[in-house]
């Protein structure tokens, strides 16, 4: 399964779990970043959660997890909504030596917002940072909003991203007592290499080979976000003429990059003289 997630379910234990796999939608979102290795690493997990999280979502719309804070990662924002179209992106300077998240964040928080596709008020959650990885983070956000352990191994570099997430179900103690600590010893065997090459049944066959596992169709997840020329033009014209033609006036032209969806949007002096002379001007 390649750019998809798996979910899954320990019949006999009531565990769930899922098993995410980003390529070619990862290739797509990567696409002209020029991201530092640390980076792509620390955005690929982010995009395998945030997918995971989405996918498990009970009622549709958009997840939007953002991570912001003092240290060399500024910002963090991925967005994936309940069709599973994904997309990213990071604001960081200077060297980022390791994955530690305190030391790439500093003193951060987590945001998690939730828009709802029936147009209801959207939900958000404010949390600190806390863990020392990208996966302990989310365990610790897990744990507090759905009051149930969870576990959560992340792998990503320039070629993919993965993820693996267990869930420990209310009624696991009483199927089995020892079941939860059973497959989380398990599960800690896992390597890097194996999440992010292994499809999803083999991953969890060489995982859980002794368990009952019911494997649930797999569902594709997406990068298509293409450019919003009528978005830019009401964002520009709300700023007001005076402003944009000092803009003009210092570069030459109008340039807007959308970080989050990766598009480059530029206007000549021509183009804004028609854009708040003629109110419905589409010159692209």
């Amino acid at each position: 399964m390649i750019d998809g997630v798996q979910r899954f379910l320990l019949e006999d234990l009531d565990i769930r779990g899922a098993v995410v796999r980003l390529s070619d939608v990862w290739q797509a979102l990567l696409h002209n970043r020029n991201y530092p290795d640390a980076v792509v690493r620390l955005l690929g997990q982010a995009s395998a959660v945030t997918t995971i999280i989405a996918a498990n979502l009970k009622q549709a719309g958009r997840l939007t997890l953002q991570l912001q804070g003092h240290g060399p990662v500024r910002l963090l924002v991925v967005d994936c909504n309940s069709d599973l179209n994904l997309r990213g992106h990071v604001q960081s300077e200077g060297d980022l030596p390791s994955l530690d998240v305190p030391t790439l964040f500093g003193d951060g928080q987590l945001l998690m917002t939730l828009d709802f596709a029936d147009g209801a008020q959207p939900f958000q959650s404010y949390v600190p940072i806390e863990g020392a990885t990208l996966a302990e983070v989310f365990e610790h956000y897990l744990a507090q909003s759905e009051q149930t352990p969870a576990r959560l191994w992340l792998a990503a570099d320039g070629l993919g991203a993965a993820g693996l997430f267990l869930q420990k179900l209310p009624t696991a103690d009483e199927r089995d007592p020892d079941g939860w600590n059973r497959i989380l010893r398990l599960a800690e065997t896992v390597r890097e290499a194996e999440l992010l090459g292994l499809p999803a049944e083999r991953l969890l066959t060489r995982l859980f080979h002794q368990e009952t596992v019911r494997i649930y169709p797999s569902r594709a997840v997406h990068h298509d976000w293409p450019m919003d020329w009528d978005k830019i033009r009401a964002t520009l014209r709300s700023l007001g003429r005076a402003e944009i033609d000092a803009i003009l006036r210092e570069q030459g032209e109008v340039v807007v990059h959308d970080d989050l969806s990766n598009h480059t949007y530029r206007f000549a002096a021509a183009e804004i003289d028609a854009l708040f002379s003629d109110p419905t001007s589409r010159l692209h």
